[in-house]
């Protein structure tokens, strides 16, 4: 489908809170002391931001790690299943040497990024928002996944345009889902940032833009440096290119999901994911 055969947007599901005494305002950024408003507010957008959660010595390890495991994976010193053909290109670089935009199935490389996809407070968070029994999706598919965006004639992964991510197997029982982006760099015009339509989790995904148009009632949604950034499964969501080269062009985050559905089976593998976003 091309853009000028993609059907027009629907009318943006955005609308100004009626109970704006709660002091509501987008993008919507709580602290682990309010999880009662993090969740209320999720629950009518789809989206909110959770802040606070890690400090900065954590936040040091975490990068200093993540770098070690994306210089690993380049060198072919971790497990085949750590990289993907699927999401990045085998033939991105970065001044002529490879590079890896992906990092799948880091918590099994690393225990920095096994605790923080498990933090307590996310954890409790997952359970409010997905229900009481939610599990962390770190076996199967792609795992948890650092992601290390940039631009670049040689890079692969700059942006990301309109999607789901129940889009990427809607025949999956593995529904509901929330996901969580543990921003490792706070994101800016500079390095690119999400795009979100409020309240789309609850619209039907038919007039859901082809690539990256711009959505009436779309919002930028900025994260600060260890911000977490938890979204509905169903909600429509891109991601802004950078505007700058690197290193102010780097945006780079952990990401997963918690789902409240079946468990694949071991062995699942990826050759069913439905990969739906432009890029």
């Amino acid at each position: 489908m091309t853009v000028a055969d993609a059907p027009s947007p629907a009318p943006s599901p955005l609308a100004p809170p009626a109970d704006a005494g709660l002091g509501w305002e987008l993008p919507g950024t709580f602290t682990p002391d309010q999880l009662d408003e993090l969740c209320a507010f999720y629950d009518r957008w789809g989206f909110a931001v959770l802040s606070g959660v890690f400090d900065e010595d954590e936040l040091t390890a975490l990068t200093l790690d993540m770098e070690r495991c994306q210089a690993a994976l380049v060198s072919g010193e971790l497990p085949e299943r750590c990289g993907t053909t699927i999401l990045d290109d085998p033939d991105a670089a970065i001044g002529g040497e490879p590079f890896a935009h992906y990092v799948c199935h880091v918590t099994e490389v690393s225990p920095l990024a096994d605790r923080a996809a498990r933090t307590p407070v996310l954890a409790a968070v997952m359970r409010r928002l997905v229900g009481p029994s939610a599990w962390l999706l770190d076996d199967e598919r792609f795992g948890v996944v650092y992601q290390d965006a940039r631009p670049g004639a040689e890079t692969y992964y700059s942006r990301i345009g309109w999607h789901s991510d129940w889009q990427s197997g809607p025949h999956l029982d593995v529904w509901p889902s929330t996901a969580f982006t543990i921003h490792i760099d706070g994101t800016s015009p500079a390095n690119g940032f999400l795009r979100v339509v409020p309240g789309s989790h609850r619209v039907a995904p038919e007039a859901q833009p082809p690539a990256f148009e711009h959505v009436p009632g779309e919002v930028a949604v900025y994260a600060a440096r260890g911000d977490v950034i938890l979204h509905d499964a169903h909600l429509w969501h891109s991601a802004a290119r950078a505007t700058e080269d690197p290193p102010l062009g780097v945006r780079r985050h952990i990401r997963g999901g918690w789902y409240g559905g079946t468990r694949l089976a071991p062995g699942h593998g990826v050759e069913d994911f439905v990969k739906n976003a432009a890029r």
